[in-house]
């Protein structure tokens, strides 16, 4: 795989890290902006919102003016560090919903083309592998970002947090300046193709059960914490540590499901979804138990969000990866994991306990299995 792969994952981390860092400094914020802490997890909403609107219409922008792919990742990244840099310098909370949004905008941006440019630059067999290590680096930012970022605010400030990302996304670029290869023929993006998928039945039930998918996963995960804290009984020193077994299995199952995705995509997501079905339903009934917590949160790592190279596998199979159609597979996987972790929170603050957001992550993972169900009947593996 090609190191320019990996950097493109990399700044997908930094961007994913500051969607969710703000969740960890949560008192800092508050002090320094004199505003509730209800109004600093707005920030998380404000950024959420950016990726899920912004990204189909900043994409559609640059497709309509047919941008090549390298200049226009070069350009938003850039744009990035400058608009995440003047976070450091505010001290209005209004100014900062502002940046919140149009760094969320960026993101979307960022992620659909670096998605698309990341499959641009391997072989057809190689596209999920190349896609689920882009991905991969969103998807675990809420587990090692966000703590290093928190980490960061306890010792030197918040402000010290949000800089730290911009420099990390700037490094990315640089990088980027210097090993992106301009392309030639696929790199420009070409509307018609674009706008064929979104005509493709296969296209959007394939987005839904992504989204069940993030939703499943995040239902569960978002309140992973107090669960462990107040049903499983661990301290919140050892918590961190579990969290990381979590992370741990995230990279592991990416890797694994990375390789086997292009050729079994159809087996990776029903066996990951068999496994992360079972895993939510026993941890529901059982996660008073330490050993079936710890076993049911790896089980959960592997299986969830590792399954990201079958969603784009499918995905490719289904619809030509230019990014108008990656920015709205990812708004998609956005909505499922705001979904689900709104959902589960809902579920708890209506007083059914804290299990029921891992019931509700249970059921969305027998509804996505129940999608691609139908497929195994096929003669020959196909999503159309």
């Amino acid at each position: 795989m090609p190191l320019v792969v990996y950097i493109l994952g990399l700044a997908i981390f930094s961007l994913g890290t500051a969607e969710l860092m703000v969740a960890g400094m949560m008192t800092t914020l508050s002090e320094a902006f004199g505003v509730t802490v209800g109004e600093v997890g707005h920030l998380i909403s404000y950024y959420a919102f950016g990726v899920m609107l912004g990204g189909p219409v900043l994409t559609y922008a640059f497709l309509k003016f047919k941008a090549p792919y390298r200049s226009t990742l070069l350009w938003l990244l850039g744009l990035y560090v400058i608009v995440q840099g003047l976070s450091v310098f505010v001290s209005d909370y209004n100014v900062l919903v502002a940046i919140r949004i149009v760094t969320g905008i960026l993101c979307a941006g960022c992620l659909s083309l670096s998605l698309a440019t990341s499959m641009a630059l391997v072989s057809v067999e190689n596209r999920p592998r190349a896609a689920s290590i882009v991905i991969a680096g969103f998807m675990v930012s809420n587990v090692f970002g966000v703590p290093i970022a928190t980490i960061i605010d306890q010792h030197w400030g918040w402000k010290m947090s949000f800089g730290l990302v911009a420099v990390l996304v700037f490094i990315c670029l640089l990088a980027l300046v210097r090993l992106l290869p301009h392309m030639s023929g696929g790199g420009a993006i070409k509307m018609a193709e674009e706008i064929k998928a979104f005509k493709n039945k296969a296209y959007w039930k394939a987005c839904a059960t992504s989204c069940l998918i993030l939703g499943a996963s995040f239902a569960a995960f978002s309140y992973f914490v107090p669960v462990l804290t107040d049903v499983s009984e661990f301290t919140m020193q050892t918590v961190p540590f579990i969290l990381m077994l979590y992370g741990l299995a995230n990279i592991i199952g990416n890797m694994v499901t990375g390789r086997l995705a292009y050729r079994h995509s159809l087996a990776v997501m029903v066996v990951g979804l068999t496994i992360l079905s079972i895993s939510l339903l026993g941890m529901a009934l059982f996660v008073q138990y330490q050993v079936i917590a710890i076993l049911a949160v790896i089980l959960i790592g592997l299986s969830g969000v590792p399954m990201n190279p079958a969603m784009m596998a499918r995905i490719v199979s289904v619809a030509h990866p230019g990014p108008m159609v990656n920015a709205v597979h990812t708004s998609i996987i956005n909505i499922g994991l705001g979904g689900g972790s709104y959902l589960g929170g809902m579920a708890i603050s209506s007083g059914f306990g804290l299990r029921s957001a891992l019931w509700i992550g249970m059921v969305l993972a027998v509804l996505a299995l129940l999608s691609v169900l139908p497929y195994i009947r096929c003669s020959k593996q196909g999503w159309s």
